[in-house]
């Protein structure tokens, strides 16, 4: 099965005595982050034998099973069998995802490095906050710190590199670019992303059922909101987002 570079993705790899990753591709696309997420749900709806935890990063679906339960290779010879199914470059995403439309404001206290954001993807302030907020992004992957998101691919302008010096502290809820993707940060952090926006969204939440609100293959969209309604919105969890099924 070969992607649009002709490369024999996707490819199979032993990860530890109990661990299988199903790589489709070596650098982040969509079809790539695509095939990734439908493979995961494909092997969750199959069922297989043995198989106990399923994650996927930006390229890759890992599987981990009870190798008491079946051996290595009968575990091999599944996934190569569930690969060979169909074209998972053009899958379809799989259900049950959700969009999340989350208050931002793009005011400069909150906000301190767009413009130098926009300046490096050649926009305007004004120009750089409407391409954030009409971009709807995918949450291609769940990583670096408890129910972080990295979200894109954004617009070619915004292909920006990362500071060459870190930020002291991002705080949490601080909206952040680089290289093509957003990231939302669940907790107070360094970071080499340039802090474009805040929200009050909290994201980890470790006395729920389930402490990651996002899931990868859920989408965002960033709309625009005033410091005003965002200091309102602090007491809500949800920072004032809503949901609704993604389509």
């Amino acid at each position: 099965m070969l992607d649009a570079q002709d490369t024999p993705w996707p490819i199979l790899k032993t990860a530890g005595f109990d661990g299988f990753l199903v790589s489709f591709a070596d650098a982040l696309s969509e079809p790539a982050n695509r095939a990734a997420l439908a493979f995961r749900d494909a092997v969750t709806q199959a069922n297989l034998a043995g198989v106990q935890e399923t994650s996927t990063s930006l390229v890759s679906t890992y599987v981990r099973f009870d190798p008491l339960a079946v051996d290595h290779d009968a575990m091999r010879a599944a996934l190569q069998a569930l690969v060979a199914t169909q074209d998972w470059f053009r899958a379809a995403l799989p259900q049950g995802r959700k969009l999340w439309r989350v208050p931002t404001v793009f005011d400069p206290a909150y906000a301190p490095q767009l413009d130098e954001a926009a300046q490096a993807a050649g926009l305007s302030r004004a120009e750089a906050i409407a391409s954030i907020s009409r971009a709807r992004v995918r949450v291609q992957t769940i990583g670096f710190a408890p129910g972080m998101p990295y979200l894109g691919e954004l617009p070619e302008v915004w292909d920006i590199p990362r500071q060459t010096a870190l930020t002291a502290q991002t705080p949490a809820g601080g909206l952040c670019v680089a290289i093509r993707q957003l990231v939302l940060f669940p907790v107070a952090t360094p970071t080499g992303w340039r802090h474009i926006g805040q929200t009050a969204f909290r994201l980890f939440r470790p006395e729920t059922d389930a402490p990651f609100v996002l899931r990868a293959g859920d989408e965002v969209m960033f709309t625009q909101t005033t410091p005003e309604a965002f200091a309102n919105m602090q007491t809500d969890p949800d920072g004032g987002a809503v949901s609704e099924p993604a389509t």
